[in-house]
């Protein structure tokens, strides 16, 4: 009984020492030496201030920038640590009532749009956190973004362009733009 009791002992510590100690810090170093930028959170600086991540979205609502989706997160929008989606099915009057206030927000900004909104300007991802749209999305604000900043649609279609990336593997999913690296890319025009 006493070997017993000594072998699970010891192997209990080699065990923790290995999977809770050596292999994390192996890990973290072989991602911060082959993958430095996602490893630190992929983290965008500007200036010496770190203003987000390429990975999580942040809410935005002034007229003048990309609107992302809307997040599900509890107690303040894209809390990283309380990713989930709202688990609300096509009937519940609550998501009913999310998706009418956000299609009122999204006419009053730009009343004169009369394109179709694209159905992620209006709902949450499955995680709450997504930091990008579709391209349908954007090209749908850019009417309101070039009005709101006095500058043509083709500047900001342009800058769209630029930031989209296309479908996963070529044939996965669809195009998406990273909403912050618009925004930022809007506020660098000089007028």
């Amino acid at each position: 009984m006493r070997e017993q009791l000594k072998t699970a002992i010891i192997m209990l510590f080699l065990l923790t020492t290995i999977t809770g100690v050596v292999y994390p810090l192996l890990i973290t170093v072989i991602a911060h030496s082959s993958f430095p930028y996602q490893a630190k959170g992929s983290l965008i600086v500007r200036a010496g201030k770190t203003i987000g991540s390429s990975l999580i979205g942040q809410p935005f609502d002034d007229p003048n920038y990309l609107w992302g989706r809307l997040s599900a997160t509890s107690s303040k929008q894209y809390n990283a640590a309380a990713s989930s989606g709202s688990n609300l099915g096509p009937s519940n009057s609550a998501l009913i009532e999310t998706v009418k206030r956000r299609i009122e927000a999204l006419r009053s900004a730009d009343p004169g749009n009369k394109m179709p909104i694209p159905v992620d300007l209006v709902t949450a991802s499955g995680s709450g956190l997504d930091p990008q749209i579709s391209l349908a999305g954007s090209y749908y604000q850019v009417p309101r973004i070039a009005k709101r900043r006095g500058i043509s649609e083709d500047v900001v279609k342009e800058i769209v362009r630029r930031n989209s990336r296309g479908r996963f593997l070529g044939f996965m999913g669809e195009p998406i733009v990273n909403v912050l690296d618009v925004n930022l890319d809007l506020d660098s025009i000089k007028k």
